[in-house]
């Protein structure tokens, strides 16, 4: 008898396991392709850098905190660039190293998520940049770079909406002007951005979803310090909840070869998170 009890366990330990397995994967059809129901660091959105490519390598490591009364994340990320050509051109890779996080029932049963926190250690997206500086340094026109980049599909979880398991692409023009600038390193420089934002979805009538990019703002140096603020976004076509905007906020105190920064950014509309981070950038000549 006891060796019956026991095959049948294993028989029903067999069937469940892949009916379960099986279960989860059904609900990611449900899930919403857009920033609003996916966690903080599934849709990146692109730094605003003032129409420079830049001419030094940099090597950045950082810590965030993504807030919102539904999900409460945290990550550890990095960041390479690599300039070519005398800073006329440069390469960029970054990534999502770990996160964690800790949804509320709502929100996991809003997003279609199978857990409120990850059973398992996961790793996030690649992100691989390439700059090319198009106009600097004219009298009349801004400084302006196009940027071309590629979101890979490695980041896990996505039966808890984390990151998408899907590519996306990104083109864009950044545009850059000095209103003011010193004798000095101190200055006031406007700048901008236009671009397109694409992203593979599950919905089989429309298999990737189109959108415009566009942010603004000001940055302003003086001696060691940096202030950069900017309003940000993507317009997307379907309505879906993939319409974000974010307030961006930095501070940054170089000294030498080494950048200390903070940062504050406020999510509107479909961006829900607001974010704290803290980062420490290596600069190389």
């Amino acid at each position: 008898m006891r060796r019956v009890t026991a095959l049948a366990t294993i028989l029903l330990s067999a069937v469940a396991l892949p009916v379960g397995a099986q279960g989860w994967r059904d609900n990611t059809a449900l899930l919403v392709y857009s920033p609003r129901y996916f966690g903080p660091n599934a849709f990146p959105m692109p730094d605003l850098h003032g129409g420079r490519v830049g001419s030094r390598i940099e090597a950045e490591v950082r810590g965030e905190y993504h807030y919102y009364t539904g999900d409460r994340t945290s990550n550890l990320s990095g960041r390479f660039f690599y300039p070519f050509v005398k800073g006329r051109a440069g390469a960029e890779i970054s990534f999502i190293y770990k996160e964690n996080y800790t949804l509320t029932p709502e929100t996991r049963d809003e997003r279609h998520a199978a857990d409120t926190q990850s059973p398992v250690a996961y790793e996030g997206d690649i992100v691989i940049s390439s700059f090319f500086q198009l106009l600097e340094g004219h009298r009349a026109l801004p400084d302006a770079v196009v940027r071309f980049s590629l979101k890979t599909a490695s980041g896990d979880r996505l039966c808890d909406a984390r990151f998408t398991d899907a590519a996306a692409y990104w083109i864009d023009l950044a545009f850059g002007k000095d209103l003011v600038k010193s004798a000095g390193n101190s200055f006031l420089r406007i700048q901008a951005m236009l671009g397109f934002y694409c992203w593979m979805t599950n919905d089989v009538a429309h298999r990737q979803n189109d959108a415009a990019l566009f942010g603004g703002g000001l940055t302003g140096r003086y001696r060691r310090f940096t202030l950069s603020s900017d309003l940000s976004g993507i317009y997307g076509y379907e309505n879906n909840g993939d319409r974000p905007l974010i307030f961006r906020n930095k501070l940054a105190f170089e000294t030498g070869n080494n950048i200390l920064s903070a940062c504050y950014h406020h999510g509107m509309k479909d961006r829900l998170y607001d974010t704290y981070s803290l980062s420490y950038t290596r600069c190389f000549h």
